[in-house]
């Protein structure tokens, strides 16, 4: 039952957090206010359908630039795993560390053990524009940004 909860809703709040990246420095949503924020909830790190979503945002990256967007991957694999993971595939941008799926909870990407693979796009305003579960694609993602 769990796994059919549907994201969260556009014009929705987004929920605060503020949680480590795989350097250890700490990012905090509302801290973000005035950018648009991705965030790609996948369920491992260097898997094939998570490296190649995360890699599409990183072939994409003047793309989300230019639209005043900064993206953030999101599981729960430890600092380790990721910056090896981040490194591996160039990443250009962090990944943070939900230990206890605390963030997915928020976000209703929780799953029995891994995240939900959910993308959300939360508008300058802190509000939520886009949410989808799934692989959708840079361009639909960021066509929601303002």
């Amino acid at each position: 039952m769990l796994w059919f909860t549907p994201p969260l809703a556009v014009g929705t709040p987004a929920p605060d957090f503020s949680v480590p990246d795989q350097d250890g420095s700490r990012v905090t949503l509302s801290a973000l206010r005035g950018k648009n924020v991705v965030l790609v909830f996948y369920p491992a790190d260097d898997t094939t359908i998570c490296t190649i979503q995360l890699c599409e945002f990183r072939d994409r990256w003047a793309m989300v630039q230019s639209r005043n967007a900064v993206v953030f991957g999101v599981n729960p694999a430890r600092s380790m795993a990721h910056q090896k993971f981040r490194e591996k595939y160039r990443l250009p941008f962090p990944l943070l560390i939900d230990e206890g799926q605390k963030i997915a909870k928020l976000y209703q990407a929780d799953g029995w053990f891994v995240a939900k693979r959910t993308v959300y796009l939360i508008g300058p305003d802190g509000n939520i524009r886009y949410s989808r579960r799934g692989k959708p694609s840079p361009e639909e993602v960021l066509a929601a940004a303002q």
